[in-house]
Order: structure tokens, then sequence, then C-alpha cells
């Protein structure tokens, strides 16, 4: 059995590795000069920035596992931090080392930003999801479901909210609630150790994409970069992919490009239309991440800390995550007014905030802004997705946006991958 893996993302790999993990010599085809797909390295001013700043929770288990399957060491690429959340001057949260639930509800009514009423309020619906098993009988907005549980005023403001958008990358009134309680479910109400956050020590390329090349070549894969498949083809013997430089032969085909490519990609494939008619029905949402290079010597009070009330909405200290001294990565999730500024004034408006925050902050040297305008689909309640099997036999989707519990994370990518390569392990 011989496999082409369609895109060198996070999703691609995942189900390269699973496969070649199990002797199946796996074939990657990339459209980009470089891995990584949705989540990748940048290269500004000779530093190694990203096109969007990500974050890991101890509760990722299938990007850990095959992480270390290809040789990474994610305790030397990661910063593992205890669940804390901080808007300085104005909330905070931080989780003590104690085994769960009990490192939350004691984090919650600790917390300082919220009244007494809300910290126990909090404990209070955590308490209800956790009885009924992070399930509601119907989906709803992720608004209306902290409104039913009087989760409002700096509680939905400083908490809820801001978790939320940064999980699922949609805003609060159109989030799914289902969603959104599959990222509370694992993300805090696991065991301690799932709600740690891991914070990136490299860039996404180094982080699992380098060493998944590397493993998919040392047993007898390969990975070949700038080279776009153009269109498949399907017989009773397998799939004919045309590139560029020719075509290539395939028992098995799993497609793991970005949902906007998957019409143009499978026109050829009438088993695939109702699967492009879902995705064509999507609605996408930007990230925009706005880097500040500081002097060496500028530092956060923490590796990571939020901000409130303006565009901004995280901030990470990659001087503290072991990488360039003084650079400061702002995250703005969801739409919002932001996207009708201009770069520059988009920087200038960051940095005006980060200075309200932190007034000894001294002006910046430079800025570079990224901006992904339909990085995410908007993950809205009962939102139709794509099965990772399709109707037509030996051909799988792998990615963020196909049918699973989580939004478009890379956990959500990565499991996607894993499943494709155990329904073609599966039927050999």
């Amino acid at each position: 059995m011989n496999v082409a893996v369609i895109g060198a993302g996070y999703a691609g790999l995942a189900a390269a590795v699973e496969l070649a993990a199990q002797g199946v010599p796996v074939s990657v085809f990339e459209a980009a000069r470089q891995l990584g797909g949705r989540a990748r390295r940048v290269d500004h001013r000779g530093l190694a920035l990203d096109n969007g700043q990500h974050i890991f929770l101890g509760a990722y288990r299938e990007t850990l596992r095959l992480m270390r399957q290809a040789g990474a060491d994610p305790e030397a690429l990661l910063l593992r931090l205890p669940l804390q959340l901080a808007i300085p001057g104005r909330f905070s949260l931080r989780a003590p080392r104690l085994p769960a639930p009990l490192h939350l509800a004691l984090g919650l009514i600790a917390a300082r930003g919220l009244s007494l009423g809300q910290r126990f309020a909090a404990v209070r619906f955590m308490s209800a999801m956790r009885r009924r098993d992070f399930r509601l009988a119907r989906d709803t907005s992720a608004a209306a479901l902290l409104e039913e549980y009087g989760q409002t005023g700096n509680l939905r403001l400083f908490l809820w909210e801001p978790l939320c958008v940064a999980s699922l990358n949609t805003p609060l009134a159109a989030a799914s609630a289902q969603v959104f309680l599959n990222v509370l479910r694992d993300g805090l109400a696991g065991s301690r150790a799932d709600s740690d956050l891991l914070l990136p020590l490299a860039d996404l390329t180094e982080l699992f994409p380098t060493d998944a090349a590397a493993y998919l070549e040392r047993r007898g894969g390969s990975v070949a970069l700038s080279r776009p498949v153009r269109s498949v083809r399907a017989d009773a013997n397998g799939f004919t992919l045309e590139t560029d430089q020719g075509s290539a032969r395939f028992d098995r085909v799993v497609c793991a490009v970005p949902p906007q490519r998957l019409a143009a990609l499978t026109a050829g494939l009438p088993q695939l239309a109702a699967a492009a008619a879902q995705v064509a029905r999507f609605g996408y949402q930007p990230i925009y991440t706005v880097f500040l290079q500081y002097p060496a010597a500028t530092r956060l009070p923490q590796p990571m800390i939020g901000l409130c009330g303006g565009v901004a909405q995280w901030l990470f200290d990659h001087g503290q995550m072991g990488r360039a001294a003084g650079l400061i990565c702002a995250v703005i999730s969801a739409e919002g007014p932001h996207q009708g500024l201009g770069q520059d004034e988009l920087a200038r408006r960051v940095d005006d905030e980060l200075r309200a925050a932190l007034p000894s902050l001294p002006p910046p040297l430079w800025h570079k802004v990224i901006a992904e305008k339909r990085a995410t689909f908007s993950c809205t309640p009962d939102l139709e997705r794509p099965d990772q099997a399709t109707p037509l036999a030996g051909f799988y989707l792998a990615g963020d946006y196909t049918a699973g519990d989580y939004p478009a994370t890379l956990e959500g990518a990565v499991r996607s991958g894993v499943k494709c390569a155990k329904l073609i392990l599966e039927k050999p």
C-alpha cells in the first residue's frame, strides 16, 4: 500500500507520521516552500516569527504524542505553566498545583477582579456542566449559555469571553456553546496537568513539522515542497495525482488542504460534492498578529497576559519564551473594528493599549503585522462539518475543519490526521 498526503500542515503530517509508524510509506505533497500549512514560520529581520501565535494545553495529548513519535521533545520545546490568566490591574486567576477538580475550584474562588458571588457562580457553572457531562440537549450560542447560568459582568468579561474567543476564534454571540463546553471539559475539567498552558519556545515549523518530515524520510517516505497537486483522478485501481512535475499513482489519498481549496482540488471527484457543499457554507474568521520589538531589556510581568477593552486580547513575551528578547506578540482573534485599520495604525493602537497597561514601556523599535483574514472557520452552533471518511473509498479528509469535538486548533487538526491514518490501517 502506498499513500499520498496532500498538504504538509499539522493535519497532513499527523496522518503521515501515524502511518509511517506502522510501516506504511507516505508521499507528502506541499504547495508552499515550507512545512506547517496555516501554522508556520515567518522570517522577518533575521527572526523566526510565526504567522499566528498558538498556545497548547496539557490536554493536547495527540499533538504531544506525535511530537515525541517524530523525535521532538515537548519538554524542551514548550514552556509549561500552571493555568494562569491575568489582565494587569483588573483580573488574575492562577490554579494551584493540586489534584483536579480542586485546583480549578480554588483557583476560581481566589481569583482577583471578581466579586465573591461571581467566583462562586463560576464554580457552580463548572459543577453544573460536569453533572451534564458537558453535553447540551441542543446547541446554542456561548453567550446564551452563559446568560442562562448567570455568568455575567466581570465574570463573562474577564474569564469566559476571552477563553471562548481565543479557543473558537468566534465572537461569543455567534460561537457554539457545545464546542466551547468541549474545550472547557478537556482543558479545565480534566486532570490538573490537562489545564497547563504550554507556550512554544520554538517557531511553529520547528515545533513539529520539521521533525515529522525527517521521521517520514527515515521510514521510506518523502516530502515534496513547492509541489502543488493540481487535480486528483480516481479509477478502480486507485488515484492519480497531477502535479506540474507529472503524475503519480497511489492506493490511498489523505487530502489535508485548507477548506477553501477543497472544492477546486476535488472537482473531478463527484463523490466529494456533498463535502464540498458543506464547506462552501462555512463562514470564516480572521486572526491578526502584531509583533512589536522593544529594547531587549523589556519584559512583561509574565510570559502571557491579557488586555481588555481595546483591540488586543493576549500578549506574549517572546523573551520569556526563549526567543527574541524584547519582542512582544499581540493576538487579536475573531472579527472586529480592528479590521478597518491600516497595519501601521493597528500597530500604534496595540502599542498604546500596552503602554496604558504598562506605563513604563519604552517606544517600540519596529513592528510587523500578519493578517490571516480567513484564519479559521466560524465555529457556530450546529455547524455541519465533513467527516474524515468520504463516500469515495480510499479518499480521506484531514484538517481542523473536519468533524470533531474541537474548534479550529492544532490539536483538532492533529486528531483529524490520526483518524485518517487509523481508517486506512483498518482497511489495508
